[in-house]
Parts: structure tokens; C-alpha cells; sequence
């Protein structure tokens, strides 16, 4: 090959190249635009007036100027199922285009691992968009209780306070009985946290087996400042800043499938707020929703809001979900026995 085509074939691949540089470019920026002037339907998994709602409708009111111009987002409210019905109707009956999105509880990324009974997708197979919060859960007692230290928590135990046959504040005292030697009893049947607060103030429980520590700096911030409660340890994968002496209780467990069988439940609370977008939609698509939930959960105008409104906001990414689902959905059918055995409890024994 002389000299002169050897220079006629390198422009030329030059020049395909540079082509083939704007053909993606131009792919991106369209894909960037697709949302502008499009209406937005976000799905709440829940009632209007609770927190997944309030969350929604911050969400609606942010979320359009980074998606796009003239874009808009409107709130449908789809409770049913625990945010399962919002749920399987993205990731099956939506249109994946992204112009539907919805915000779940935070355990619907991993129902179908541990129950799957109202399931009707495959956590891994959908989009998530992100997620507005990591929520630390904690074992407190009641300053004038004698119990000190996860060790008390052990030998002398406490009388917990619950609302309801199911739920959390049964599975979460489950786990911590079963896997981390406490001695919790749980008197059940109060209407809401708000009772069981004041149960602990008349003396009647002794403590609370897994409250938000989030919602105690709301409901209760007198108790945090006057010392009225004592954190014995975290429900969590991460230390909180606020919490610096409390330990994990994951850490105070050394059985390993004990361990995994933790990690998975509180995988949960690193995702707290999650949103989901279909499964399946055109190259880019959920990159561009990413890229605008990420814009928005940084915007100074969403943050003031988010803060005068007392709203956590802390910004799990999407990829950082995939990641973390990825990794639970990876159990051992062993732990996933002993997880769903905990699930499934109604009562504590």
C-alpha cells in the first residue's frame, strides 16, 4: 500500500469515526430531550397523606426541571398490597418509556426473594431510578430501665411495645431474638408508634424493638435531647454519625449465615424511598430518569423544601441499588429458609 492511500484510508476512518461520534451524541441528546414537554405519571404505592406520599408529591414538584422543559409530573395514588400493586402494574401493564414511574416501600425490592405471594416481577429485571433516604433503625429503652448495653439486652432483656400481629415490630424482634440473643418480650396491640411512645412514658412497655431513628428526631426530639432513651444498638449495614457510640448489631453476631440473613433484612433500610421505572425501555432512558432523579435529590430548591418539610434525603443512587439487589438475590437457599421463616412470624414466642 503506498503512501498516499495509507493517508486516503486514515482520513477516512477519521472521518467514519467523527461521524459515528456525532450519531452518538446526537443519540444522546435526543435521548435527553425525550422527556421534555412529556407528563410524568408518578404511582405512589400507599394512601394519600402518608410518608410515601409526601415524598411523591416533593418529588412531582422538583422532579421537571431537571427532566426536561415543559415536562410535568403528576401523583396517582395506588395503594394495595403493601406498594406491590403500584408495582407489578409498572413493571407489566406501564408503558416502557419511562413516562411511568411509582415509589414502593421500601421492602418491595425484595418481597419476591423472602414472600412473592403478591409478586408479579423480578427486582432485577426493572429500572431503579433511585432512592431518597438510608434509614437507620435502632433497639431503645427507656432511660430508668436497667439495661445498658447489648449484653443486658442479652441476660435481663426488656418489654417491648407493638402495633399489630405482623409487621416490623414483630419481624424485627424476631430476628433479634433469634439471631442476636436477645431476650425481648413484645406486648402487642397498640394502634400506632404514637401510643406505644406514650405506653414507654407511663411506664407500661419498657422499650421499642426497632423504631426509625428518623421519625424518634420528629415525633420525639425531647426524648433525644433530654437523654430520655437509650439507643442500645443499630438495625443497619452503615454506622450513623449521630449514633457514633452504638454499635451495629450485625457486628455483635458471628454466626456467618446469622450475618447473611441480617444483611439481607436490612438491605431494606438502605433503600428507603425507592423508585422504579419499567424494565426494558430504549437504550439511554433510565440513564436520563437517573441522571434527573440525581439533579434533582442535589437541587438547593428541593433540599430547602425537603428540610423546612423534615424529609430525609439522602440520595441512594440506582446503580447503587442494583448493586445491593444484585448481591442479596445471590443468598443461599439456607439463609433465604431461615429469612423467610422470620418473614413469615406473626408473633413473637
Amino acid at each position: 500500500m503506498t503512501a498516499s492511500v495509507r493517508r486516503v484510508s486514515l482520513v477516512s476512518a477519521a472521518f467514519s469515526g467523527a461521524l459515528a461520534a456525532l450519531a452518538f451524541t446526537g443519540a444522546a441528546a435526543a435521548q435527553d430531550n425525550f422527556f421534555a414537554g412529556k407528563r410524568i405519571s408518578l404511582l405512589v404505592g400507599f394512601s394519600a397523606g402518608g410518608g410515601y406520599d409526601v415524598y411523591a408529591r416533593a418529588v412531582a414538584q422538583h422532579l421537571p426541571r431537571h427532566l426536561g422543559k415543559d415536562s410535568s409530573v403528576v401523583v396517582q395514588n395506588m395503594p394495595g398490597a403493601g406498594s406491590l400493586v403500584a408495582a407489578n402494574t409498572v413493571a407489566n401493564t406501564a408503558p416502557k418509556d419511562g413516562t411511568t414511574i411509582a415509589v414502593l416501600s421500601r421492602s418491595a425490592p425484595l418481597d419476591p426473594l423472602l414472600d412473592g405471594k403478591a409478586s408479579k416481577f423480578d427486582p432485577r429485571q426493572v429500572g431503579w431510578v433511585g432512592s431518597l433516604g438510608r434509614e437507620i433503625n435502632v433497639t431503645i429503652v427507656w432511660h430508668t430501665v436497667p439495661v445498658k448495653t447489648p449484653e443486658d439486652l442479652r441476660t435481663r432483656g426488656m418489654i417491648s411495645g407493638g402495633t399489630g400481629s405482623g409487621g416490623d415490630s414483630v419481624v424485627n424482634v424476631n430476628l433479634l431474638n433469634q439471631l442476636a440473643g436477645a431476650r425481648i418480650k413484645l406486648i402487642m396491640g397498640y394502634p400506632g408508634a404514637n401510643e406505644v411512645n406514650l405506653a414507654m412514658e407511663r411506664g407500661e412497655v419498657e422499650g421499642r424493638g426497632s423504631p426509625s431513628w428518623s421519625s424518634l428526631k420528629v415525633a420525639v426530639p425531647q426524648w433525644i435531647r433530654d437523654g430520655k432513651i437509650r439507643p442500645i444498638w443499630i438495625l443497619g449495614l452503615k454506622r450513623d454519625p449521630e449514633l457514633a457510640d452504638v454499635p451495629l448489631v450485625i457486628d455483635l453476631v458471628t454466626d456467618p449465615e446469622a450475618r447473611q440473613v441480617m444483611e439481607l433484612y436490612f438491605a431494606r433500610q438502605e433503600m428507603s424511598r425507592p423508585f422504579m421505572a419499567p424494565g426494558g425501555m430504549p437504550p439511554g432512558r433510565l440513564a436520563a430518569l437517573r441522571k434527573a432523579f440525581e439533579g434533582m435529590a442535589k437541587d438547593p430548591q428541593f433540599l430547602a423544601m425537603a428540610e423546612h418539610q423534615g424529609l430525609e434525603t439522602d440520595l441512594v443512587t440506582g446503580a447503587e441499588m442494583d448493586a445491593l439487589i444484585a448481591r442479596v438475590y445471590t443468598a443461599p437457599e439456607t439463609v433465604l429458609a431461615r429469612a423467610r421463616a422470620i418473614s413469615s412470624a406473626t408473633t413473637v414466642p
